[in-house]
């Protein structure tokens, strides 16, 4: 088997990422050697391989559906949004440049396209089975001519295209119609059907449509996916959405002791790999929550300050709101703060960053004795180590390099009091440390919550994955999805008027 999939979406959010990852995991349970990728992927939310490459932290959690190791191959361009109008371009794992997107799609992107092509065809070479993600929808007219992650690898690399429509937002069958119907008579070749996604209700109600859909396109639904709570793997995209108010999906479980633990994550401008709270959401009892207002954290038991892609921007941000008061204030009186990657630094007294922001000199809030200045070169490892009695692995995405002159070690950073800080993510999924860390902001809290001695954040990940899986297993179509990844799109489908503009 030599087969490929390219998994697309009417939108952004349409379920690409989910759908992908179930794919792998049902392939790779059926006893296929599979891969995923995604050519270009915009997020904040990013991972480093075991190589020190950098990619999008949703081709990681794939990788983990298809029981390999990620590497750069799966994601060899990365944008990392800086701001509305400019990106960090991160090409095989590794930063080369800001560019602003009239740049990028001005023809940087098209020039990339041979090393797309180049690594999905050394995967598909090594895998029997490669999928795909696209991004956005592959609709997106004004972009085709430059596109490198939708139909211009499809077209390139002949994938089947497997268009995926959140029905729970309404008009999916407008949806699927219209992205079939602006696409250029040689890209729609390639589209082979439908998958609906997020569906509540009877299934016999929404088959009329379905057969309608079929008259109209000449393209079947492979599968009716049912609307699951808390299916969403690693999130792409941290400008997208405003995360206030959100709480973070936890573990159903009673708490083990007598008391919750309450966490409020505060939602900084360009926030990102917030992902490192879900082993907090994880554990029976803890809930976790976005916050933006200092009145927010005064029943909070943790306050966390998770990484962000502008340092000196979301310490502007603090003190705007009155956040960076009230960390303050509570730092002062031994109520735990835990500062994570740009959330460390902007602890520390000051920040030195020609890099990032050009600020120059930016005064910190001073809760710990760390100055941190960026330099061009960005860290990116995968450390191990020790703390609190227990092991810890994590990884290291930074341009800022800290100086730390006090305070006890913790991990790469330091802690002063009740007030924590590191450059690491990721650190909180190792459970013995996790626990103990837990067992320290509870007792500094005076709550009496107990962590559960038996939660495995892996094992919870593995689960959720076998899940996806299970979707697809149940609700697709899989001996039609087996044959158009093996064989790809059915020869003769019709063409849907008007198609892409001139």
């Amino acid at each position: 088997m030599n087969g490929g999939l390219l998994v697309a979406g009417t939108t952004s959010d349409a379920g690409k990422s989910v759908v992908t990852a179930g794919i792998c995991r049902w392939l790779v349970r059926q006893g296929v050697k599979v891969a995923p990728f995604k050519a270009q992927n915009m997020s904040l939310n990013s991972f480093v391989t075991r190589e020190g490459a950098e990619i999008g932290r949703a081709q990681a959690m794939q990788a983990q559906a298809c029981r390999v190791e990620p590497t750069a191959l799966m994601n060899p361009v990365l944008l990392k949004p800086g701001g509305e109008q400019s990106s960090q371009v991160v090409l095989m794992g590794k930063p080369v440049g800001e560019m602003s997107a009239r740049g990028y799609h001005g023809g940087r992107q098209q020039r990339l396209l041979g090393t797309v092509l180049d690594c999905l065809a050394e995967l598909r070479g090594t895998y029997d089975a490669v999928i795909c993600e696209g991004a956005g929808s592959p609709a997106e007219i004004n972009l085709r001519r430059t596109d490198i992650v939708n139909m211009g690898v499809a077209r390139n690399a002949r994938l089947p295209v497997l268009v995926v429509g959140d029905i729970d937002r309404g008009g999916v069958f407008a949806s699927f119609f219209g992205t079939v119907a602006l696409l250029s008579p040689e890209d729609q070749e390639l589209v082979a059907g439908f998958l609906v996604n997020k569906f509540r209700g009877d299934v016999s109600l929404l088959e009329p449509g379905l057969e309608m859909l079929h008259g109209l396109t000449g393209r079947r639904t492979y599968g009716v996916l049912p609307f699951r709570h808390g299916l969403g793997i690693d999130e792409e995209d941290g400008l997208r959405v405003s995360l206030r108010g959100t709480v973070r999906e936890s573990n159903t479980a009673p708490p083990v002791g007598e008391d919750v633990l309450r966490v409020a994550v505060c939602a900084v401008p360009l926030m990102s790999n917030f992902t490192d709270v879900d082993a907090l959401a994880a554990e029976p009892g803890v809930v976790v929550r976005f916050v933006d207002r200092p009145e927010e954290l005064a029943d909070a038991d943790l306050v966390v300050i998770p990484g962000t892609r502008g340092t000196v921007r979301a310490l502007e941000w603090l003190r705007e709101r009155g956040l960076a008061d009230a960390l303050v204030r509570r730092a002062a009186e031994q109520r735990p703060v835990l500062g994570v990657c740009g959330g460390f630094q902007i602890l520390g007294e000051h920040i030195e960053d020609e890099v990032e922001s050009r600020q120059g000199r930016v005064e910190g809030l001073g809760i710990l004795p760390v100055r941190v200045r960026f330099a061009r070169e960005k860290t990116l490892t995968r450390p191990v180590g020790e703390a609190l009695g227990e092991r810890v692995e994590g990884y290291e995405i930074h341009h800022g390099v800290a100086d730390i002159s006090g305070g006890l070690p913790f991990l790469d950073g330091c802690r002063v009091g009740q007030s924590w800080g590191t450059h690491w993510h990721g650190s909180l999924e190792s459970d013995g440390f996790r626990r103990a860390f837990l067992r320290e902001v509870a007792a500094a809290a005076g709550r009496r919550f107990v962590p559960a001695a038996d939660t495995s954040f892996a094992a919870l990940r593995e689960e959720q994955l076998d899940r996806l899986g299970d979707l697809i297993e149940q609700h697709a179509d899989t001996d039609a999805l087996w044959r158009l990844i093996e064989s790809g799109a059915p020869q003769g489908l019709p063409f849907i008027p008007p198609g892409a503009p001139a």
